[in-house]
């Protein structure tokens, strides 16, 4: 049973959200507006809305919206205690869409995966990871990534005198891999080619150790904005902020050492982060954004210099935005050679059950000279 302060929240949000507005967009608004929340408060109602959509198919939706939230939040208590309480094949049929099925393999860990809370990852400065995790007690480090913390504990990290100093970022254990991936060298010259809010360049410039400079490109300036906030916190700056529209017409004629692409794609490797797009998201929007996914590669491929390697990474696990994107492009351009990520495959495939992180793929190549 859920309190009623959660319950009102919390109904109140799911009748804002609509195919047009994602659950988490709708819950950041509400908190805007209600500023009052505190953050406990906060995290337990976008709890609560997302253990809605994550056990959606199973609702009765003819009862009350309190009596859904309490079906979606008895399901997930159970499933919690037991996952294989849930079969496998109900599983298959109702915790992602139909489609699905014609894009990507679905196994039952995967699948079971999908249905508990996302792991909340930090990315220390290099070397701290330790330093850190000890300095916020509840957190822990990884063998995956040098620099991962994932923290377990519930207090307001924006109000952590951690965050305010720089001593860490909020940001996923499958982007930071993206990062090591792209392993550049300090003094190098990068092009993030579609930068966001600045995760992956300030990672970049990170690794770089403020020497060199990381062109970071959108198409949203209030992005940008949010990247040079984010950089000033942590003291980084070794980077040029620039608008970018995905266009013929570059923004810059320099030749790079290295250019990452984290091109915009479905979010597929984000759906147990945010379930409700398993039921917004279509086969027409990958179709769609596969199409601008190759246009970028195509476009962003004749930026690289000689012995420059190309980073192509998704947040995404569909046959048309990964290997398919990748597969071709590779036979488009005898030019670019395929490398191994991260000392494996040319192609790696990061899955949310073997990571407990968002998926992503992870593709590399290197111009010949």
């Amino acid at each position: 049973m859920i309190d009623s302060l959660t319950f009102n929240h919390a109904a109140r949000i799911l009748a804002s959200i609509s195919a047009d507005q994602r659950a988490d967009t709708a819950l950041r608004f509400y908190f805007e507006s209600h500023r009052y929340l505190q953050p406990p408060v906060k995290r337990h109602i976008s709890r609560t809305v997302f253990v809605y959509f994550r056990w959606l198919t199973w609702l009765d939706s003819k009862a009350s919206a309190q009596k859904r939230l309490e079906q979606a939040l008895s399901l997930q208590e159970a499933f919690d205690a037991d996952p294989k309480v849930i079969k496998a094949e109900a599983l298959a049929a109702r915790a992602v869409p139909e489609w699905l099925a014609s894009e990507m393999e679905t196994p039952a860990d995967y699948l079971r995966q999908l249905q508990r809370d996302p792991a909340l990852w930090l990315r220390a400065r290099p070397g701290q990871a330790a330093a850190l995790a000890k300095s916020l007690f509840a957190a822990e480090v990884t063998e995956l990534a040098p620099d991962a913390v994932r923290f377990t504990g519930v207090q307001d990290l924006f109000k952590t005198e951690q965050f305010k100093t720089g001593e860490f970022e909020i940001q996923d254990l499958g982007s930071q891999l993206v990062g090591l991936a792209a392993a550049p060298k300090p003094g190098e010259t990068w092009w993030d080619a579609c930068a966001g809010e600045g995760g992956k360049t300030l990672h970049l410039a990170d690794l770089m150790k403020n020497k060199g400079v990381v062109w970071s490109t959108d198409r949203n300036a209030k992005r940008l904005d949010t990247l040079k906030r984010r950089a000033a916190r942590a003291k980084l700056f070794n980077y040029r902020a620039e608008l970018w529209d995905g266009s013929a017409k570059l923004p810059t004629k320099i030749k790079f050492d290295g250019i990452l692409l984290d091109a915009p794609c479905s979010g597929v490797g984000t759906w147990q982060r945010n379930p409700h797009a398993r039921w917004t998201t279509t086969p027409t929007d990958v179709a769609e954004l596969a199409t601008i996914q190759r246009q970028l590669l195509e476009t962003v491929s004749g930026s690289l210099k000689p012995n420059g390697r190309l980073v192509y990474a998704v947040c995404t696990l569909t046959r048309s935005e990964t290997t398919a994107i990748a597969n071709a492009f590779t036979e488009a351009h005898p030019e670019l050679e395929p490398q191994p990520v991260l000392g494996k495959t040319p192609q790696l495939t990061i899955w949310p059950h073997e990571y407990n992180a968002n998926g992503m793929f992870i593709a590399e190549w290197k111009k010949k000279k």
